[in-house]
């Protein structure tokens, strides 16, 4: 440790297994930097995770600033924090915790994991008291095998509802009977089978002393009608 307590200047330097604890957070990291008036400010580097057992929160990721007088927490570096209440995972490259708004801001490559749901976008808004969750920047969800993708996407994580916005398109799965297992193997339903279709008169052999007839030749080509029958077709006057 080392540290420096001259007023206005206020300064320590935690290094090799560094450990701060307030009265509503943990905090581990290799290298602990406490800062300003009555050491408000913590910056955290290394392996850095933080335990918030009133919230039921877990952070985790290789960098973290936080404010003890805001009760402000900036986590970036593969950041992830594990919601343990509402039994969520958020991962991005930059989170950003507001304990007084109740309202955690996730961007870059974003990544919510629930249950059954799976969500995906560039930027975030986890509003915790309301347990409403804004997508936006080419937002995707998953809910069921069902997908989602609109401009903007509300996920209401209390009622599973989803509201899309703008540019809206995906694809619902529907329950599968036998006919449509069938027809997505190629087959035809039972249903709709018919009698077998004959085979088709070039798969015949034809007669060893007779060349065989195309299929399909114009009456042009066909061979003289035997002496004694009558044509097929009316006899022109």
């Amino acid at each position: 440790m080392t540290t420096v307590l001259a007023e206005g200047a206020q300064h320590a330097l935690l290094t090799g297994h560094a450990e701060v604890a307030t009265t509503d957070m943990k905090i581990d990291a290799d290298q602990i930097e406490l800062f300003g008036k009555d050491f408000i400010y913590a910056q955290c580097r290394g392996d850095v995770k933080v335990v918030d057992a009133k919230r039921g929160l877990d952070l985790s990721s290789t960098q973290l600033f936080y404010d003890r007088q805001q009760k402000i927490a900036r986590v970036q570096g593969n950041a992830m924090m594990e919601d343990l209440k509402n039994e969520m995972v958020v991962k991005g490259g930059f989170i950003e915790d507001r304990d007084k708004e109740q309202l955690t801001i996730i961007q870059i490559g974003v990544r919510i994991l629930k249950k059954d749901l799976v969500c995906r976008a560039e930027y975030a808004k986890y509003y915790r008291d309301k347990k409403i969750l804004e997508l936006s920047g080419m937002p995707w969800v998953s809910r069921k095998g069902d997908i989602f993708q609109a401009a903007r996407i509300t996920v209401n994580l209390d009622t599973d509802e989803i509201t899309l916005d703008s540019g809206v398109q995906g694809s619902i799965q529907e329950s599968t009977d036998q006919g449509t297992n069938q027809q997505q193997n190629g087959q035809q339903p039972a249903g709709d089978q018919g009698s077998p279709t004959p085979p088709p008169s070039q798969n015949q052999t034809p007669s060893q002393n007779q060349p065989p007839t195309q299929s399909g030749a114009q009456s042009g080509n066909q061979s003289p009608t035997p002496s004694g029958q009558q044509p097929g077709g009316p006899v022109a006057q």
